[in-house]
């Protein structure tokens, strides 16, 4: 069974979701809620997912399981994962959301969520336990329940056109990429209520993988054109479940995930930011507030997030370097109370984003520009073996010379970090970051430098060296 958890959520091949392991892992998640005294049976269980192809077949799987636990699946239908989060929270249930978010559509995935809120590592290891002790004692069986009836997504939308003031976005256009994104027609109907005009672009019945993080050259090449096609102020989107942003400015170039973030914390006069150490290294520089550095992924951004409340801390926030945005705390918006919503959100980001553009009368390139923060680029190199990207791993940590010889073509090392993957800093200023995907046979690679040029090429140098390590 080629499933398992990885930087947020369980992942695997759509083939093997379809399947026993959906329905393992759904009943031992009900047996860990049990566990916990957070739930008992009887209960509801809320139930959304992506467009992928699998998805529908897979929720069907998480119907007849939590069903057989003795639990209440509630159909929340296609849906934003923060949307199906905040359901969950305000009515203090647990819920999973079936999705993949940014990797391909023949792998998917599953996020679960507590009464409180997004499960944390140690979480993933006790379900994992009870996944082990079930394996020869659980039934597949799919089955079919009631629908809230859009319930969910609809209290969603409440909230994010009560972030900003009335009309706070007249005057702009901007473009929705649409794609297979669950957040698709409420980015529309969020940015129209705010008085945009919103031009709808690349909306498919196919499912297209967007990561946010990394966004292919392929999607650029379509920002570009529609922003010049359309005379747009602005291009924005999101990966698959809506956690994560993509903002593009008026000429169709993306602005990273981790500005977004910074523009979003500044926005809200944040006193706390928790964010992995693959976020750039400029944040603690462009801000009043302090920065927690963690590993990547969002249970490790929310566990900061929780330290930060325990040391008695207000004005928390987290995130990612792929934009998506976690509150711990309640702010006031332009006067209005924003509960707090410790999960993964493209919503906020992007309508923080587009608000301060409006308010500086400032184009989102000179926005950006304002901040100083070193270039940065990151790309994957897919279908990287889990085998090859530890072997990788392992001969770049086994000593100082086989990390200089490694890089001696770049150039030469400073110092290190290993907190998640292997960070080096160069003697010139230069930045390359080393790391494999928690949840697909991926390696990422992420540098940063003074210029835009210095950092793809050094990141074409780093991607190249990765290709070209031998292994076997």
């Amino acid at each position: 069974m080629s499933v398992k958890f990885g930087t947020s959520g369980l992942r695997g091949l759509s083939s093997d979701l379809v399947g026993m392991p959906t329905a393992l892992y759904l009943t031992a998640f009900c047996r860990y809620l049990e566990e916990l005294g957070l739930s008992k049976r009887g209960n509801e269980i809320l139930v959304g997912k992506d467009f992928r192809a699998s998805s529908p077949d897979i929720s069907k799987i998480c119907f007849g399981a939590i069903e057989d636990a003795g639990f209440r699946p509630v159909d929340c239908g296609a849906l934003p994962t923060p949307a199906l989060a905040l359901a969950g929270m305000k009515a203090q249930v647990a819920s999973v959301m079936i999705t993949g978010s940014h990797i391909p559509a023949d792998r998917n995935g599953i996020k679960f969520y507590l009464p409180a809120g997004e499960i944390s590592k140690q979480d993933e290891v006790a379900i994992s336990v009870w996944a082990e002790k079930l394996s020869d004692s659980v039934v597949l069986r799919r089955g079919e329940c009631a629908v809230d009836n859009g319930a969910a997504s609809k209290a969603f939308l409440a909230r994010n056109n009560h972030l900003l003031p009335n009309n706070a976005l007249s005057g702009l256009k901007i473009g929705v990429y649409q794609h297979s994104t669950v957040g698709r027609d409420l980015l529309v109907d969020t940015l129209a209520h705010y008085g945009a005009e919103v031009v709808s672009l690349g909306r498919s019945d196919e499912f297209i993988p967007v990561d946010t993080e990394a966004v292919s050259t392929e999607t650029i090449a379509l920002l570009q054109g529609w922003a010049i096609e359309y005379q747009l102020d602005a291009i924005v989107s999101a990966d698959g479940d809506a956690d994560r942003p993509l903002v593009a400015d008026e000429a169709g170039i993306p602005l990273r995930g981790d500005l977004l973030g910074l523009v979003t914390a500044t926005f809200l006069d944040a006193n706390v930011v928790v964010t992995p150490v693959t976020s750039n290294s400029g944040i603690e520089k462009n801000g009043s507030f302090e920065v927690k550095r963690t590993c990547v992924g969002s249970p490790f951004v929310i566990a900061g997030m929780d330290d930060a409340i325990a040391q008695g801390k207000s004005g928390i926030v987290g995130f990612e370097a792929n934009g998506g945005f976690l509150t711990a705390s309640s702010f006031q918006l332009e006067g209005l109370d924003v509960s707090p919503l410790p999960t993964r959100d493209c919503f906020l980001p992007i309508l923080s984003t587009l608000y301060v553009r409006q308010k500086r009368s400032k184009p989102l390139s000179l926005l950006a520009r304002d901040y100083s923060l070193p270039v940065a680029a990151a790309e994957r190199i897919s279908n990287y073996s889990l085998d090859q990207s530890a072997a990788l791993m392992k001969h770049l940590r086994a000593s100082d010379e086989n990390l200089s010889a490694f890089l001696s073509g770049i150039g030469k090392v400073a110092s290190t970090s290993d907190l998640d993957g292997l960070r080096v800093y160069l003697q010139d200023g230069r930045v390359i970051h080393f790391r494999p995907s928690g949840n697909a046979p991926e390696m990422r690679c992420y540098v940063e430098a003074k210029t835009e040029s210095a950092a793809h090429e050094t990141l074409k140098q780093g991607l190249t060296l990765i290709e070209q390590f031998s292994w076997q």
